[in-house]
């Protein structure tokens, strides 16, 4: 539960880094000082030869190539939402996520959702088709941070990398374009870091704290939890998302965007009571002779 409530509270992080710092630059640090961070807690803990068995294999490589695309576009997206007052909208994509891996699991794993998760994936998806025929254009900021997390995880879930090292390898792998990026903010003279002073420097430096914290304690609560435990409370997160986009930021919420909340948030209700029916159902005892 804590590691969903640090990511509900990202936006204020965010937030706190100030308007005076790019969103792309934000996406830049937080790359890099994940990656430095997490290299660091990796070769503490003797693991170097995983992450060199990553890099040196190409099944493993080229997956992760593409999950690390993936990870930094729905870092990159999120990130803008914030900055650019969309905290509302980011939190609609959130609370589909969960539909659209049953969804991505269908179409790509063979995985058959049951009629209930059918039905509620039905429902939000009418969520959605709502405010495309309303806006006349589809929500992508809503939906650019949901694909991406959502094919994200259909990718890793085929990879035989435990996550650790998973995130490492992606975040050293575009490391190089992020401290390019950098580089060339330094040169146009838009940089932040360095330049505004020790506050926005620390907080810069935190975008790798507040990511590995919550990782790290995802990790290890998700080998100790019921898969259905973790389906609930990972709605934790777009709630502070959307809590945070009404009460502190004053964003606006449209009847588009009204109408498309209650579609979304009845197709999560049934689609959380299938998850609670089959998880903690009673499972048969097996007859003895």
């Amino acid at each position: 539960m804590i590691a969903f409530g640090s990511w509900g509270f990202l936006p204020l992080y965010f937030y706190l880094v100030g308007p005076q710092v790019s969103a792309w630059e934000i996406l830049d640090h937080r790359i890099i000082w994940t990656a430095l961070m997490l290299g660091a807690t990796v070769l503490a803990l003797g693991r170097g030869a995983r992450v060199w068995a990553a890099f040196t294999h190409w099944r493993l490589l080229g997956p992760l190539m593409i999950s690390a695309v993936l990870v930094t576009l729905n870092w990159g997206s999120f990130i803008w939402a914030v900055t650019h007052n969309y905290v509302i909208e980011t939190s609609l994509g959130y609370y589909i996520a969960p539909l659209l891996n049953v969804a991505l699991g269908f179409v790509f794993l063979g995985e058959r959702p049951r009629r209930l998760q059918w039905l509620a994936i039905a429902i939000a998806a009418s969520g959605v088709l709502y405010m495309l025929i309303t806006y006349g254009n589809l929500p992508w900021v809503a939906l650019m941070p949901a694909f991406c997390f959502g094919f994200y995880g259909l990718v890793r879930k085929q990879l035989d990398v435990d996550s650790m090292t998973g995130l490492l390898v992606e975040t050293l792998l575009v490391s190089p374009l992020a401290l390019a990026w950098l580089a060339w903010l330094y040169m146009r003279h838009e940089a932040a870091f360095l330049v505004m002073g020790p506050r926005t420097d620390l907080l810069l430096i935190g975008c790798g704290v507040v990511t590995l914290v919550p990782f790290t304690l995802f990790a290890a609560g998700a080998r100790r939890l019921r898969l259905g435990t973790i389906g609930l409370v990972q709605y934790l997160t777009p709630t502070l998302h959307f809590l945070s986009g009404v009460l502190i930021f004053n964003e606006a919420i449209t009847r588009a965007e009204i109408v498309a909340f209650v579609l979304i948030w009845t197709g999560l209700a049934i689609y959380t009571v299938d998850i609670v029916r089959v998880t903690y159902s009673p499972r048969p005892v097996p007859r003895t002779t």
